[in-house]
């Protein structure tokens, strides 16, 4: 194994986008003809963000084998179209547990645990598995938190470990900084950015690139002065920019010249990157040739990365039909009755109501559902947006009154939704059904004529599933069963007949979208929406 290894760390304040840079550098390396891997390490607790609050983390990004990971992931696969694994995400949490696992095991020989050798062994030994298990040329690991963080110095020591075991040619520090600009002087100032450093420097680390985060350019000499102070060559000083599009900082940063000196220090050839596609693409989104509206009906609107992928997936398919898709983000709570809907919803091309979690806000989902179903608005349900399709219909079509789901009524009088047998009595983590799962689509129907294929695989994260108590009732109705997973005999997707566009499935299509390559379902939404406006 001779695969090379990036570090990415982030200093001065948080939240500067080391995911996006991460991402970014994945798809520079990529574009090159070398194979990448990204991974991250959190320092929180948490074994996962799978049990955290959307309002806490942001969205769970799902991997295909079933790992809830940091949002950041989704960042990985959309910018360099190579799919993460669950070891791909490494949190304290798993850490310590995998150590007092083996330290009430024995394993120990009865000595002393500590975070030195222990703790440090064990996240490098997470972060070595990415190349043990896909062999790449490079993998690029971001850190999380900031440096000077309590919780991220065992990882801090870990990859210090690392470039002393694999060596210099081999290992690049990157380090992600704030410059602020201040408007009463005019100036960037530098300090921050050198007392990071100076940090970074005090647990052993030199860093080989300092990227600066900034409103503004750099000045000549501003760059001179954090060479000096810094201890880092003025061309490994790469801008970082605030751009208009996240899609745009892989662009910007190849401009910068990142791509040519990570080639320099790992003594690899700097071939020039293919980003052609990637450049038409941000083309059409700076260019679009109309607009849309699409309205999000959901819980957690107030994040905007709760819903990260759903939104994303959205402006890819908008770019696919050279179309601007504005987002409104309705608050389901809000919709208190029909005429409430019609208020916020009359003069949207198209609605999609994502997942979640909790009863708060589903009545206001089930009066969306209504809404797009009586007034033949195209209409995406995901996840939670399926299980809500479902409880309208049978509640206004059906004539099941009061039918709901077992999540939000326990003895509700007609459970459309409910818990599988299998999965009563369960803990709360980890017991989703996630990751990959099979769904055989049936002939004659929109969803077929969407993928073009019987069978297909897609990611799921719930646990509560269509009931099939329920399913020759609703089989018999203008309702149509459209797939179904072939192993536990579970719905998966629903269509309604005689509506333009009602599509709503159990999995979450949004994780396999990619900018330049929207995913089937949520390109002919957009494009459903397109016709549905008349533009």
């Amino acid at each position: 194994m001779n695969t090379k290894f990036i570090f990415i760390t982030g200093g001065v304040v948080s939240s500067l986008g080391k995911g996006i840079t991460a991402a970014s550098i994945g798809l520079l390396l990529k574009s090159r003809g070398l194979s990448v891997v990204n991974q991250k390490c959190d320092p929180y607790l948490n074994i996962d963000p799978g049990t955290m609050n959307p309002y806490q983390h942001g969205e769970v990004f799902v991997t295909e084998d079933g790992g809830e990971t940091d949002l950041d992931l989704g960042h990985y696969e959309r910018f360099t179209d190579v799919a993460v694994r669950k070891f791909n995400s490494t949190t304290a949490g798993k850490v310590y547990l995998a150590i007092l696992d083996r330290e009430r095991n024995g394993e120990y020989d009865g000595g002393t645990v500590q975070v030195v050798p222990h703790v440090t062994d064990e996240i490098q030994s997470r972060i070595m598995r990415a190349a043990e298990q896909t062999n790449p040329d490079i993998v690029i690991t971001e850190i999380g938190g900031t440096v000077g963080d309590i919780e991220s110095l065992p990882f801090i020591e870990a990859i210090r470990q690392i470039r002393y075991a694999v060596g210099k040619d081999r290992s690049v520090f990157i380090h992600l900084g704030l410059l602020p600009y201040l408007k009463e002087c005019g100036e960037i100032k530098t300090k921050p950015m050198q007392h990071s450093v100076k940090e970074l420097l005090g647990f052993g680390i030199q860093p080989d690139i300092i990227m600066c985060r900034s409103e503004k350019k750099l000045t000549q000499s501003v760059r001179e002065k954090l060479s000096l102070f810094c201890n880092v060559d003025q061309d490994a000083i790469i801008e970082n920019l605030t751009a208009k599009s996240i899609y745009e900082v892989p662009l910007m940063l190849e401009k910068a010249g990142l791509g040519k000196t990570i080639c320099k220090l790992f003594h690899i050839e700097d071939t020039k990157p293919e980003l052609t596609d990637w450049e038409k693409m941000l083309y059409t989104f700076y260019h679009p040739e109309k607009e849309i509206t699409v309205a999000l009906v959901g819980k957690y609107i107030e994040l905007p990365d709760a819903y990260l992928s759903v939104s994303e997936a959205l402006t890819a398919a908008g770019i696919y039909h050279k179309t601007n898709v504005k987002q409104i983000w309705i608050d389901a709570e809000k919709i208190t009755s029909r005429e409430e809907a019609e208020k916020q919803l009359k003069d949207v091309a198209a609605i999609i109501v994502p997942g979640g979690f909790g009863d708060r806000g589903v009545e206001g989902m089930v009066f969306t559902a209504e809404y797009a179903r009586t007034k033949k608005i195209p209409y995406f349900g995901i996840c939670l947006g399926m299980q809500v399709a479902v409880i309208e219909f049978a509640r206004h079509v059906l004539h099941l009154e009061n039918a709901s789901s077992t999540e939000f009524q326990k003895h509700c009088e007609h459970p459309v939704i409910d818990l599988m047998p299998d999965q009563q009595g369960v803990n709360l983590g980890g017991t989703l059904r996630l990751g990959l799962c099979t769904c055989s689509i049936n002939q004659n129907t929109l969803t077929e004529q969407i993928y073009k294929q019987h069978e297909i695989r897609e990611r799921h994260r719930h646990r509560y599933e269509f009931n099939n108590i329920y399913r020759t009732q609703f089989e018999e109705s203008e309702m149509t069963l459209a797939g179904i997973n072939p192993e536990r005999n579970l719905v998966e997707i629903i269509e309604l007949k005689n509506h333009p566009w009602y599509v709503a499935v159990q999995f979450h299509p949004e994780f396999a979208s990619r900018p330049n390559r929207p995913h089937p379902l949520f390109r002919e939404f957009i494009g459903a929406a397109i016709k549905q406006a008349g533009v």
